[in-house]
């Protein structure tokens, strides 16, 4: 019954903290990325403040999402240091009650906070980072404002007896809808034929649509048309899967993507280092814990080592950015996207577990 209490005691006292942590990272986020987008945006013919402000309400669950792994980490150690300083901990192990018995609360609050993560912040942020990605295209295509290229991949069809390689600064609905477009038609040794350029590209059933389109072939005078036809063997779910960006996926929707990737022969190894790095974020964040734990539950109430908060705050910070470089590894398919997500979680987990065992019982 006393455990039963002190349980449910501790554990709202970390949900009160992450709550507290996550507002206030909130409000940073939203006031930096503000700025940035008024910085870069504000000469834009569509920009205006609340549209500025709608914008970054967008893409605030994404950075959000990025910053939650030290969001544990702080509220940990904020946490535990806080019960220690009020010899909370002092009483609660004095009681009998070991340190595994009382993290048990700090752990299941990380595990559901990488759960609300993941089910109900993923979503959220994929579905607002597609949003933005739109919005922002729609700023910089609309009107004679200052344009930013958009890194998408170039697309090749076979059609016709001929391949035609397919580029387009920015794009919407998906891929099916491309703007600032060049094609460049190559014949069957690979010789190139001609080439054409367009305000935009409409994928049709069995088409391109070109509009506003100049043609230029070797040895003749550029000529130019107002709209023009490309037969494609294309479909909209292919060029939509080629450019599909992984942040803007929910987790929930990614298995289907991974599928639907394989089938058409491309690379899935993006999708799956993202799909892996969400499900094992509960662990992670369970990492993180420990590591906060590891610095916090040796400190009295008046003799805190700064040196000792700093090198968890640098453990942490070492932890994430091997996860970050990693899971680069994982989505270029230099390393298996499996292997590449779950590895530092499992050595961080089992550094941070050991760690403890030899501070509270040799």
């Amino acid at each position: 019954m006393i455990f039963g209490t002190l349980a449910r005691y501790f554990l709202r006292r970390y949900a009160m903290t992450t709550f507290w942590f996550l507002l206030g990272v909130s409000s940073i986020i939203f006031l930096a990325d503000f700025s940035e987008t008024a910085r870069r945006m504000s000469g834009l013919p569509g920009y205006s403040v609340p549209a500025a402000l709608g914008l970054t309400a967008l893409r605030l669950p994404l950075i959000l999402q990025q910053t939650v792994p030290f969001v544990a980490l702080f509220v940990g150690m904020t946490t535990l240091i806080s019960l220690n300083r009020r010899y909370e901990l002092v009483v609660t192990r004095a009681a009998g009650i070991s340190v595994w018995q009382f993290m048990l609360p700090f752990i299941t609050g990380a595990i559901l906070l990488g759960i609300l993560c993941v089910a109900a912040l993923n979503p959220l942020a994929a579905w607002g980072e597609s949003k933005s990605l739109s919005v922002e295209a729609g700023w910089r295509n609309d009107g004679s404002g200052p344009r930013q290229q958009q890194v998408i991949p170039w697309l090749r069809q076979s059609s016709g007896g001929e391949d035609t390689i397919i580029g387009a600064k920015s794009f919407e609905d998906n891929g099916a809808l491309l703007k600032d477009v060049v094609l460049i038609h190559l014949d069957k040794n690979g010789n190139i034929l001609f080439r054409q350029d367009a305000a935009s590209a409409k994928l049709e059933d069995g088409y391109w649509l070109l509009n506003n389109v100049s043609e230029i072939r070797p040895g003749h005078v550029p000529t130019h048309q107002a709209t023009a036809r490309i037969s494609t063997n294309l479909r909209q779910e292919f060029v939509q899967e080629r450019l599909t960006q992984p942040e803007t996926v929910a987790f929930f929707d990614l298995s289907r993507k991974i599928e639907v990737a394989k089938s058409f022969g491309l690379s899935s190894k993006a999708l799956e280092t993202q799909y892996h790095f969400l499900l094992s974020m509960p662990f992670l964040l369970v990492a993180m814990t420990f590591i906060a734990a590891t610095v916090s539950l040796k400190f009295s109430r008046f003799a805190q080592s700064r040196s000792v908060i700093l090198g968890g705050i640098l453990s942490g910070f070492v932890l994430y950015v091997v996860t970050v470089l990693v899971r680069a590894f994982g989505s270029s398919g230099v390393v298996p996207p499996f292997v590449a997500v779950w590895i530092p979680v499992v050595v961080a987990l089992a550094l941070g577990a050991t760690i403890l065992l030899h501070q509270e019982d040799g």
